[in-house]
């Protein structure tokens, strides 16, 4: 008789599978800079999915150099602010913050979020001048956007890389309590990572969880189970066991989308009837190719891509037509 063969399903990549401990993104570890300065991040709102016909760009691909359709997706991405500059110091425990330079003018939703000191004080840029990392501290503006239903700004740290540390001091002075929109951030044609919370579906068994086969017709009571827990000993439930708990609402990165387009104008990709529970687009905008984390409205952090090694020459995709149908259904 053949061996019986029953492989581990699920992935325990990710463990322990909770609830993510926060909706807006955060991100843990950024790539080399470049020769100039530049903020090494965004922050968009998913809008939804469409498709478009681009000439593939991949030279390795079987319909390289041809018109393909590719799913694509909308992310608006309404300007940023830099509130402050942060300096890190290397120590044997990490980076360790020395200081940080506030802006001058901070929007009053701001204060929602942060105790904002009271007094002015004196922005005494030397105290970066041996630093080992400088970062700034930013903040979306979700008022600006019709489809997202707060107006509390999230705030987050984005470190700025590439060129020396006088030319990173100087960038970091001209940007301070201004706006930052993401074609500063950006090129099109460039790979990011994309940082997002997924999809929560709540508290769920092991098949939707794990994907276990379902138990055959004749067992006794339910099918929608283990069959053991495991062996007699160890005499405890191992962790790689599948049991029921919470499914999504975790943060996960997908690694290397291309940036297809960076728009002005939101009615070239918003469709007939506007995206299905999200609405019109009415900021700039940014196009992926493929899909990303998260359900509409969600919050997406963007990132110049960490591993992207090989090679498609960073130049401006080639799009003949970006969908506007109705995705109402009707």
């Amino acid at each position: 008789m053949p061996d019986i063969k029953r492989p581990q399903r699920g992935s325990h990549g990710y463990s322990p599978r909770k609830r993510a401990r926060a909706e807006t993104p955060h991100i843990k570890s950024w790539p080399e800079g470049g020769d100039k300065p530049k903020i090494q991040g965004f922050l968009g709102y998913k809008a939804g999915m469409t498709h478009a016909f681009v000439v593939d760009y991949r030279p390795t691909s079987t319909t390289s150099g041809k018109e393909v359709v590719m799913p694509v997706s909308v992310v608006e991405t309404p300007p940023i602010k830099v509130a402050a500059v942060r300096g890190y110091k290397r120590t044997y425990y990490g980076l360790q913050s020395i200081g940080e330079i506030w802006a001058e003018k901070l929007d009053p939703e701001l204060s929602k979020r942060l105790n904002l000191a009271k007094k002015d004080k004196k922005q005494d840029w030397t105290l970066f001048k041996d630093v080992d990392e400088l970062r700034v501290i930013i903040y979306t503006q979700p008022k600006l956007v019709t489809g997202i239903p707060k107006k509390n700004p999230e705030v987050r740290e984005f470190k700025i890389n590439g060129g020396n540390l006088e030319e990173q001091i100087k960038y970091s002075k001209d940007i301070l309590g201004k706006e930052i929109k993401v074609g500063d951030a950006m090129r099109e044609g460039d790979m990011l990572d994309i940082i997002a919370v997924t999809t929560g579906k709540g508290f769920q068994g092991v098949v939707k969880r794990f994907g276990v086969k379902l138990l055959f017709h004749k067992n006794s009571k339910h099918r929608r189970m283990i069959g053991t827990l495991g062996s007699w000993h160890p005499n405890w439930v191992q962790a790689t066991v599948p049991q029921a708990g919470q499914v999504g609402y975790h943060q996960r990165t997908e690694y290397n989308k291309r940036v297809l387009k960076i728009g002005e104008n939101g009615e070239e990709v918003t469709p007939a009837g506007g995206f299905p529970n999200y609405g019109v687009i009415r900021n700039s905008y940014v196009l992926l190719h493929g899909s990303i984390p998260g359900p509409t409205k969600r919050l997406v952090g963007m990132r110049d891509a960490i591993r992207y090694q090989r090679g498609v020459k960073i130049q401006k995709p080639e799009i003949t037509y970006i969908s506007t149908t109705s995705k109402q259904g009707a």
